[in-house]
């Protein structure tokens, strides 16, 4: 069993290094130790690697992804859960870039693998409450939607932002409501 000081260190050390990786991609596991108030010795207990530390950060990324929607389906109407999903989604993509020059190629794409399932999952939630009340197209498909969502962190990136007006029309093709 893991001691609770343990388990305190080891959710510090996540949370410092989400936030420092958000900054800057290029944080040294020292400068996250120090952030942590953690030795490195209980850094690279934890986490043998920067890679290890980036995967379990990315990974508390898309399980708080997941986790939103039920939330987000009970606060608003399918459409707006989604618009509102696909924004955090978005997000996510990009720190995941950014995070690129931290992993290795295999790395990276271990990420994209194992989070493709659940984010399909999501999807489906969501388009499904859409299909379910009318508002969103019986044809639609959580994978051609995913497709569209890798222009937006492209968009976004971009001098300027065009992600919001896109992810605009994408959300309108998906509407069964038709715009004059």
């Amino acid at each position: 069993m893991v001691r609770s000081d343990a388990r305190e260190n080891r959710a510090r050390i996540v949370q410092v290094a989400r936030e420092a990786f958000a900054e800057d991609g290029g944080v040294s596991m020292n400068q996250i130790a120090q952030r942590a108030g953690v030795g490195p010795g209980t850094l690279y207990r934890n986490f043998p690697t920067k890679e290890a530390l980036v995967l379990v950060v990315y990974q508390h990324e898309v399980d708080q992804l997941m986790e939103s929607v039920p939330q987000l389906l009970a606060a608003q109407p399918p459409l707006e859960a989604l618009r509102r999903w696909t924004i955090d989604l978005v997000a996510a993509m990009r720190k995941k870039h950014g995070l690129g020059d931290a992993l290795s190629p295999g790395a990276y794409q271990a990420i994209a693998e194992q989070a493709y399932d659940p984010v399909i999952t999501a999807i489906t939630q969501l388009l499904d409450a859409g299909k379910s009340d009318g508002t969103i197209r019986v044809d639609a498909d959580p994978r051609d939607f995913l497709q569209l969502t890798g222009a937006l962190w492209r968009a976004a990136s971009g001098p300027e932002d065009r992600s919001a007006s896109m992810l605009a029309l994408i959300l309108d093709g998906l509407s069964t409501h038709r715009h004059p």
